[in-house]
């Protein structure tokens, strides 16, 4: 790519109709952008349409703010929900944590290794066990205790440290905590969980526990986005993996946790490439 060159990301949904892609298509060209990659998907039972498109654009010839501008009367025309990412700002990713390590380990060797093309701000956790891990990487590492009696105050602090941050995305690396409805809320569709089964089997609390006891055949983990409803937000990445009687518990704790890294990275590069739309309950992912 040319160094006046640059790669955004228009992502749009709408309801389905005639004309959309010809009328995107053209305004890209007529802005003078091409296509890098192109995706879109049509949901047959609520007639919603989805598209993503990766454009290459020279500044020189027209501005990201001017392309935005004028993008906004094409939305209008289809009443398109819709936005543009400049890919050259990384984003500033939090990732919280507890006591368990892989999962924290995971994102931080592929953060390391460029294989996550973003920014980590800092780490928070409720256990001081993976600090000398987090600033090895220089990263910042936060201690807050979470305890019956100061959660509220605890997770204040917890929102604070995030906003001062400036956070695009909040990633629960098996942060073993219920996050409040209002955190739910306040970070809706930008907060993103591993939950260590293949749900929805299995919600709450040890699951694997309760896996062995109903001698499962397949053990799994679920990454999707936190609501204020436990473990019932929309999923973007699952995975199994086949187990037998003579797995113990402890085989399928460590067999999980395999699982559980590879799911939530999974799922955090879709969502930092702008590949996960958000669709009800559900999500479409342009992988």
């Amino acid at each position: 790519m040319d160094a006046e060159e640059k790669v955004i990301r228009l992502v749009t949904s709408c309801p389905d109709q005639v004309g959309i892609v010809a009328a995107v298509s053209q305004f890209i060209t007529e802005h003078q952008g091409w296509l890098v990659e192109s995706n879109y998907f049509t949901d047959s039972e609520t007639k919603q349409f989805f598209m993503r498109n990766e454009i290459k654009i020279n500044p020189l010839s027209v501005s990201l703010n001017e392309f935005r501008h004028t993008f906004a009367k094409v939305a209008e025309k289809y009443s398109i929900q819709w936005y543009l990412r400049d890919t050259s700002q990384r984003q500033k990713v939090v990732l919280l944590a507890s006591h368990a390590s892989h999962c924290l380990a995971d994102i931080l060797h592929r953060w390391h290794s460029k294989e996550l093309d973003c920014e980590i701000s800092c780490v928070i956790a409720n256990h001081e066990n993976l600090r000398s891990m987090v600033e090895w990487h220089e990263i910042p590492f936060f201690y807050v205790p979470i305890e019956k009696s100061n959660k509220v105050s605890a997770f204040e602090e917890i929102i604070g440290i995030i906003d001062q941050h400036e956070a695009d995305t909040i990633v629960l690396a098996r942060f073993m905590q219920i996050i409040p409805s209002d955190m739910c809320e306040k970070y809706m569709g930008r907060m993103i969980n591993i939950h260590h089964s293949f749900l929805p089997s299995f919600k709450g609390a040890n699951p694997y526990q309760k896996a062995y006891e109903r001698g499962v055949k397949l053990i799994g983990a679920t990454s999707h986005y936190v609501t204020s409803d436990l473990d019932e937000g929309p999923i973007i990445e699952q995975d199994v993996i086949r187990v037998g009687h003579r797995h113990r518990k402890d085989d399928l704790v460590r067999l999980g946790r395999d699982v559980e890294k590879t799911v939530l990275a999974r799922a955090l590069r879709n969502h930092l490439e702008d590949r996960v739309l958000i669709h009800g309950h559900k999500t479409v992912v342009f992988d």
